[in-house]
């Protein structure tokens, strides 16, 4: 397997220089952080200057990348928060963006199966991104922000069963019948870590925390790999299997001491948004079809109107995610949260190409317009938010979130 000796030297620089430039820019404008490793990734790739060469290596990483962030996603979302009814409305609104996407793709779409690639692309919500856009302006932990971290979190699963079922190339009989198998297992798995299982690996744990054993990262790389080996086995996506491996990781951490976990949680973080994740992001700007996208006006002008698209088959329905009582603004910052979309774009349209489906034109403007999103929504988003001052904040904040029905 042949390296590049720019791509080992040029893709880790990438990754240090984007923070930078977020904290430079951040006194007068928040910029995600995935879209400058995205938006480099492009400048120094084939594209255009042609300095960052793509090749096995740093598209293996890049797979791991991805499973890192869904497996991240999963363990980051506190179900016990978010069940009732930001988790039944986020799941009723799917249900509603997945017929809409795929009647409206079917208008415009060369045949079905191009039409069933589209339609899925533009039901997700890129929870791994928005995620940290709320912890940093505070609202991770408000019904504003649990109710987006519900769209995020039916928003990344939903489309993962979709791809299991309808894109897997069985016939969706025979995908449920796989795909139950697999609930089965991973049901099977989560049930026993919420027993407490799991807790007679803490003393392990708190014992190697600080040594070279480091048990719970070695746990976390076993837990991820077995589960995205057995979705390969059974021929699902694999990030279905990442992202259950995060909820069971979660489970397992159950009753651990807190200091222990946050420390496990530091070391994750590390491994996934210091090192694996980034390189996923850079190599989406590196392998991206800039050619394909420019090379007919048609494909071209599909773009922003893919970017509209996902404000109204994923954005609308995301509204009845939002708590009780909310204000324009707010509803309108939750529509916008909701169409943020980018890495299960990214694993769709790939394998819409590979399969031969979708035209790689059509996948790169889908692509550029999950970029354009991850841009665009969040800021407009938090400005709202921000305009709408500490009367509509407090008056939102205050709205008691339901647990059950």
């Amino acid at each position: 397997m042949e390296v590049s000796i720019g791509t080992m030297v040029l893709v880790p620089a990438i990754a240090v220089v984007a923070p930078l430039l977020v904290r430079g820019l951040g006194r007068w404008v928040a910029i995600p952080l995935v879209v400058f490793e995205i938006v480099l990734g492009l400048l120094l790739g084939p594209s255009v200057l042609g300095w960052v060469v793509p090749d096995d290596f740093m598209g293996l990483i890049a797979e791991f990348g991805l499973a890192m962030l869904f497996f991240l996603a999963g363990n980051e979302i506190d179900f016990r928060a978010i069940r009732g009814r930001p988790l039944n409305r986020a799941a009723m609104g799917w249900i509603i963006s997945l017929a809409a996407g795929v009647g409206i793709a079917a208008l415009f779409a060369p045949d079905l199966p191009a039409a069933a690639f589209i339609g899925i692309a533009l039901t997700s919500t890129a929870l791994g991104t928005i995620m940290p856009v709320l912890r940093d302006s505070g609202d991770l932990a408000s019904p504003f922000g649990l109710s987006v971290l519900a769209l995020g979190a039916v928003g990344e699963f939903g489309p993962l069963l979709a791809i299991s079922l309808f894109l897997s190339g069985r016939s969706p009989l025979v995908a449920a019948i796989v795909l139950l198998g697999f609930a089965v297992v991973a049901g099977v798995a989560i049930w026993l870590a919420a027993k407490g299982v799991g807790r007679r690996m803490h003393q392990v744990i708190t014992a190697t925390l600080h040594t070279s054993g480091q048990f719970a990262v070695r746990l976390v790389i076993f837990v991820l790999l077995a589960l995205v080996a057995l979705s390969i086995v059974l021929e699902l996506d694999m990030l279905l299997g990442a992202f259950t491996a995060g909820v069971l990781y979660r489970l397992l951490l159950v009753g651990a001491p807190k200091h222990d976990a946050e420390a496990i949680e530091s070391k994750l973080e590390g491994v996934g948004y210091g090192f694996l994740v980034p390189i996923f992001f850079i190599n989406t700007g590196v392998t991206f079809d800039l050619e394909a996208l420019f090379a007919d006006g048609r494909t071209l002008a599909m773009l922003p109107v893919f970017l509209v698209l996902l404000l109204v088959i994923r954005g609308l329905p995301s509204l009845l995610a939002a708590p009780a009582g909310s204000g324009p603004r707010d509803l309108a910052a939750t529509a916008l949260f909701g169409a943020t979309g980018l890495p299960i774009i990214v694993a769709v349209t790939a394998i819409g190409v590979d399969a031969g489906d979708l035209a790689s034109g059509t996948a790169a403007a889908l692509v550029g317009a999950g970029m354009l999103s991850v841009l665009l929504f969040p800021l407009i988003a938090l400005a709202l938010r921000k305009r709408g001052g500490s009367r509509q904040r407090t008056r939102t904040d205050d709205v008691h979130v339901p647990t059950e029905g």
